[in-house]
This record gives C-alpha cells, structure tokens and sequence, in this order.
C-alpha cells in the first residue's frame, strides 16, 4: 500500500489502540458525533451491521423466537422492584428528568436493558401453561452511561439484539440459555471467522439478577479478551418481584422461569480486531457489504468500461458486487478497497478481455490469480469460501499462540508479562481470590469453560482445593 495512503492509520505494533481507531475511522465505518462517547455508523459500517443483523436475526426465527418492540424508557418505580438488577445497571443509568419546560413527577430511565419491560408485559399477557413458552426478541438501541470509550467496544448508545422469554421451569429455560449461546457461538465461528470459548460466567462477572449467565470469550490480536455473546438463566427471581405466574395443567398457580441473552454492535469490534491488518480492515466474506470490488484497468479504452458494467451484472446474480468506474488512479483504487477489506478484487483490462480472463486479488494474502472467464463464478465461489477458513485457522492459531498455562501466581505473573493473551489457571472458586488477581495484574476471571481441563490441584492464587479450571486475561 502506498505510504501516502496509510500515513494517518498507526501501526499495529506500535500502538494496537491507536491503530483500531485510526482503521475505524479511515475505513468510513464511523463518525464522531457532538456527544462524547456517541458514534455516528456511516453506510459503511452500517452495511456490515445489517449483514450481521440478518444472520443473527434468520437464525432466532429459526429456533422459535418472534420480533416485538418495547418502549424507549422504564419508570424509576418499575425499576426498582428488581434490587439486584437495579443496583448492577445503577452506575451507567441515564436519567430524562424534564418533559419540555416541566419537571416529571417521576424519573424516566433511558433503558439500558430491557427486562423490566418485558417482565410488565409478559405480567399481562401469561395466564395459563398454554401461553408458555413465550419466546421474544427485539432489535433496539441501549444508553448506558460509560466512562471510557471506543467505537464499536463501547459507546453510550449501541445498538443490539436482547432476547427475553419465558419458560413453564427450570430445564426448559436452561436448555433455552444454552441453545442461544450457541447460536452466538456458530454465528461467529461460521459467519465472521471469529473463534471463540465457551463458558460460565462466575458469580462476580455475571449479569445483574440472573442466576447464572453463559458467555462466550474471544481472543482480539493484542492478546485482550473480547466478551463476544451472552447469555442468562434469570430463574424466577424477576417472575417473582413482578408477579408473573401461569396455572399449570392441575390449576395450582407457579411462577415462569426466565432468559435473556444479547449480541451488540461491539461484535463489529470483535472482527475488526481479530482480522484487521497494518493495512485497514480484513472483513469475512459472509457479510462483507461488497464481496469483490471490480476495478477496470485502462478504462479509457474502448470497451473496458462496458465489459465491466457487463460483468458486474452477471456475478450480481451469486455475489454482492462493486465496480469502481471514477478517474481516480487504479493504485489510489486498490489502496481504498483494502483499507476496507473487501475479500476480492477483480482486474480487468484490455489484454484481460482479449485473453477472456480476470486478475482476482486476495485481500486476506495479497496473493493474484488469473482465472479465465469461463470458470469465473465456480472460481469466486471457492475462493470465499478458502477466505474464510483462511481467517478462522489464522485467529485460531493465534490463539494458541497466545494461551498459556500458569501452575503458580508467579507463573500467572509472569507469563502475562511476557505476552499477553489466556492464561488457563485452576481456581477455587472464592470472590477473594478472583479479586486478588484482578488487583495485581489487572486480569479478570473470563469464564469457566464447559470444556473443562485438570491443570493441578491447587487453586493459583490462594493453593487451596481448586474447583474449576478457569480462562483468564485482560480484557475490553
């Protein structure tokens, strides 16, 4: 890439933080706005949002799940009749206080999740173990009132999907947790190329008022961990403080069992860190906004334009397809669309359309391939699909790179020194020693995963009885 191109965009290596922020910005996925902490998503970027959106948003139709719209704001009573809930959310609520010149008489919170809400309505609408279960998810916006931010990691306002439903017991609302949870798992792993690990949260990290909460845990490049999906098992306990109850199939009343699980905006974060480069962005092939950029070589000359105008229509039919025709110099051309990394780029020129060839470039490797025309589209198809499985087996091996083992708190410190990354460490399952590690070395407990390893018998920091083997690390 030209130096003149990527002179405003950090090296990776040289400031990991600053590089995530000069791409962002370069490649036209935000804008700041007049609000601190308050991104504007340019088409760009919102492009990808809404490929990600449709994934997600065909696979929870798929399992059962309808879309519905709760409102914007919660009453403070509302709010309060879940303590746990109420107190977790407390620091980062924002508050509208007036309704033009006048003072309400009771504050409105600007949600910053919505279970409240759904608890009210799911109050009105459950009678019977007939309307059970129900099975809600809305697509909406969040305010949580931050105090560090970053584009897409985490912004006042983001923009998510929240799952909220509601099960006759306990099995059924667990089983409900799970599936979701892999349904966040499969869309990162097979959609955007993102591997992740699969666990609990402790007791500590997870989500205000549930019972238990499951996550799953991606790696970005840096060797910082990414909490990527979660999900929550609420139990009853929100049933109970709004008095959702249904009458079973002998008429005694019992209380519903609960889950809410969400995926936001900082997804698109995720990606960004995991395959981006020195030179922009490296985007997965499954929701690229523009799989492959045609760029006509010598487009001066007669013929070429119309030739790629032509071809542009015909892959349409299989691929999401750009062409860029402006004045602008081929090199200026593919510095552009390898900032925003878009998986292929098609050449096409005079001697091209005499031999009935095509240049494909790789965004991903840089490596270029004549392809002849005939085999175009069986040609394209296979090469997103090794695009993708490049990144994958790519961030899976960093990964690996980045995990380490740590038998002693010594060992913990130290091989967090050396690099950054997961550390796997046994763990005896008290809140004192999970902070005692957050505190010296500012890693966080990032789950206890369903696969689960026996490293030692002794917990790292405290070397009593140890219970869970745990991921741990610095994290966003």
């Amino acid at each position: 890439m030209g130096k003149g191109f990527v002179q405003d965009v950090t090296a990776m290596e040289e400031d990991f933080a600053q590089w995530y922020t000069d791409v962002v910005k370069k490649a036209d996925l935000i804008d700041y706005s007049s609000v601190r902490g308050s991104m504007i998503i340019r088409p760009y970027g919102y492009a990808l949002w809404e490929n990600i959106k449709n994934e997600l948003d065909r696979r929870i139709k798929e399992t059962g799940h309808e879309n519905v719209y709760m409102p914007l704001f919660i009453p403070e009573s509302l709010l309060q009749r879940e303590k746990d809930h109420i107190e977790g959310f407390a620091p980062e609520v924002a508050w509208v206080t007036h309704g033009g010149e006048e003072e309400l008489t009771e504050r409105l919170c600007v949600r910053p999740t919505s279970e409240i809400l759904f608890c009210e309505h799911y109050k009105n609408i459950i009678h019977s173990y007939r309307d059970l279960p129900k099975l809600y998810n809305q697509w909406a916006n969040v305010v949580r009132w931050e105090k560090t931010t970053r584009p897409f990691l985490r912004t006042l306002e983001f923009l998510w999907q929240e799952g909220h439903t509601c099960h006759a017991d306990a099995e059924d609302a667990q089983k409900e947790t799970t599936q979701m949870l892999d349904v966040y798992a499969e869309l990162c792993e097979n959609t955007l190329a993102i591997p992740v690990i699969k666990g609990k949260k402790t007791e500590k990290e997870k989500f205000a008022g549930a019972d238990f909460t499951y996550t799953i845990e991606s790696l970005m490049h840096d060797g910082k961990a990414l909490q990527s999906g979660t999900s929550h098992y609420l139990g009853d306990g929100f049933a109970k403080a709004f008095g959702i109850q249904y009458s079973d199939q002998n008429g005694d009343l019992q209380y519903v069992h609960q889950t809410s699980w969400g995926l936001t905006t900082r997804i698109i974060g995720a990606m960004i860190m995991v395959h981006g480069d020195n030179r922009g962005l490296v985007i997965p092939p499954k929701v690229a906004p523009t799989q492959v950029m045609i760029v006509p070589i010598a487009q001066h000359k007669e013929g070429v334009l119309d030739f790629a105008y032509d071809l542009k229509e015909k892959l349409a039919e299989s691929f999401r397809v750009g062409i860029d025709a402006s004045d602008k110099k081929p090199g200026w051309k593919f510095n552009e669309y390898e900032m925003k990394g878009i998986p292929v780029r098609l050449e096409v020129g005079p001697k091209d359309i005499e031999k009935e060839q095509v240049v494909l470039v790789r965004r991903d490797t840089g490596e270029k391939q004549f392809v002849p025309m005939a085999e175009l589209d069986q040609t394209l198809s296979q090469l997103l699909e090794d695009i993708h499985q490049n990144l994958f087996n790519k961030a899976v091996e960093l990964r690996n790179e980045r995990t380490s083992v740590a038998l002693t708190f010594e060992e913990f410190e130290e091989k967090l020194n050396e690099q950054q990354g997961f550390i796997k460490a046994m763990w005896c399952g008290k809140t004192s020693c999970e902070d005692q590690i957050k505190e010296k070395t500012s890693a966080t407990s990032r789950c206890i995963p369903f696969e689960q390893e026996h490293l030692s018998d002794e917990c790292v920091c405290c070397k009593e009885k140890a219970e869970h083997m745990v991921y741990w690390a610095k994290a966003y």
